[in-house]
């Protein structure tokens, strides 16, 4: 299943896709339910997982107030300008990482651009992968929101990525993440790269949470990153999940070495697609 986190009417709610195309109004059905988190946990506590919670509140309810809006005109009333919906994050991140280097084409890219261009190629050959902190969920941005771009950087661009979601260690969830990114700052210094990665709204997830039952294998997703000024196409790029050099579970392995991260914590996990240089 999909689930969206949605302001309407003032209130915060969650919703699911449901089979039929629709989107169900969990809160709705159970004012308990106010976050993803709220299912997560109760899937941590019963054993089970969070498409199980969801199946049981929408049998116990049947018709209750759910699937009373089809996904398009869900996501058509939370576009831009439009008052109907506000999206969030689908997931209250306590925490956003990242890893890099994941990917061929963005070792070649950064080995391009930096004047220390090993450091690129060992990391991505190494066991150990790059992981880096990204974001604090109150820097976090969702779907139709601006983004950050710092401006002592001339060259700017977004990072189209396949991003996991874990509650107690363990993949639980996928989303799409935008891994903002100064590439002048981390040119000129890998060791700036905090700098380059980090700063306000440099980040965002959504629009939905997909469970690992929807989503089937991670490594055979089509990632796209398209951008538009004023109406018109200004740069396509399409990457697929399977180029990646280390897997989901490789890089989550990583994650918690070592590291108790709060539930809820998301790791983004490289890109394959870059804009070129003379974009920013």
């Amino acid at each position: 299943m999909r689930y969206y986190q949605y302001i309407q009417g003032g209130t915060r709610r969650v919703g699911v896709e449901t089979e039929s195309g629709q989107i169900a109004d969990l809160t709705a059905l159970n004012p308990r339910i106010g976050s993803t988190l709220d299912l997560l946990k109760t899937a941590s506590i019963t054993g089970s997982d969070i498409d199980s919670v969801t199946r049981g509140v929408l049998s116990i309810n049947p018709g209750s107030g759910a699937a009373t809006i089809s996904v398009e005109e869900f996501l058509e009333s939370a576009a831009p300008g439009k008052r109907g919906i506000t999206l969030l994050p689908p997931i209250d991140a306590p925490e956003v990482w990242a890893f890099g280097v994941t990917y061929m084409d963005s070792m070649r890219e950064r080995q391009a651009e930096s004047g220390s261009p090993d450091v690129y190629a060992k990391v991505y050959d190494a066991v150990r992968p790059e992981a880096f902190f990204k974001s604090t969920f109150d820097r976090l941005q969702g779907p139709f929101d601006e983004v950050g771009i710092r401006g002592d950087s001339e060259w700017n661009v977004p990072e189209p990525e396949l991003a996991f979601v874990t509650y107690g260690g363990k993949i639980v969830g996928y989303t799409a993440g935008n891994d903002m990114s100064s590439r002048t700052i981390e040119g000129e210094n890998p060791l700036y790269l905090p700098q380059a990665k980090v700063y306000d709204k440099s980040a965002a997830l959504g629009p939905a949470l997909a469970t690992p039952e929807t989503v089937g294998d991670p490594q055979k997703l089509a990632v796209t990153l398209l951008i538009e000024r004023d109406g018109n196409e200004v740069f396509k790029g399409e990457a697929n999940t399977s180029q990646m050099k280390r897997d989901c579970a490789y890089l989550a392995d990583w994650l918690v070495r070592h590291n108790a991260v709060p539930d809820g914590t998301t790791a983004m996990t490289g890109t394959g697609t870059i804009p070129p240089p003379e974009f920013t």
